[in-house]
């Protein structure tokens, strides 16, 4: 019984010594690899951990500007659009009455006017 005990006692003992000897291990390594685990670690930091500036953040900042700048040049193109309409019908009271009857729905008073659902769907 006494070598048993012995050996249960030591056992402990075996097994901070096998923990010893992985950390011993791995310190070899992160001398023998020093610049590639420094920069693993610097690519950690900012690529996950760091809260302001990481990557996932980018993507998504780097997204919104893109759909954004799409957004902008829409509405470019409509208010270029909106400007040429503006001086025709500044400039042509025949394209002024056009724009009237055709968006706007506007008649004279002696016409009626029939709308299909067609014509709305297009103009809007």
């Amino acid at each position: 019984m006494a070598c048993r005990e012995i050996f249960l006692s030591l056992s402990g003992y075996n097994q901070v010594f096998l923990f010893m000897i992985k950390i011993l291990q791995a310190w070899h390594f992160i001398c023998r690899h020093k610049y590639l685990v420094t920069i693993a670690v610097f690519l950690l930091i900012i690529g996950v951990l760091d809260e302001n500036n990481n990557l996932m953040k980018r993507y998504a900042h780097w997204r919104e500007i893109r759909e954004l700048k799409e957004e902008i040049e829409v509405y470019r193109r409509q208010y270029e659009k909106d400007s040429r309409l503006l001086k025709e019908i500044t400039s042509n009271p025949e394209e002024l009455e056009k724009v009237a009857r055709e968006k706007y729905l506007m008649k004279k008073s002696n016409e009626d006017i029939y709308v299909f659902k067609e014509d709305l769907e297009r103009n809007e």
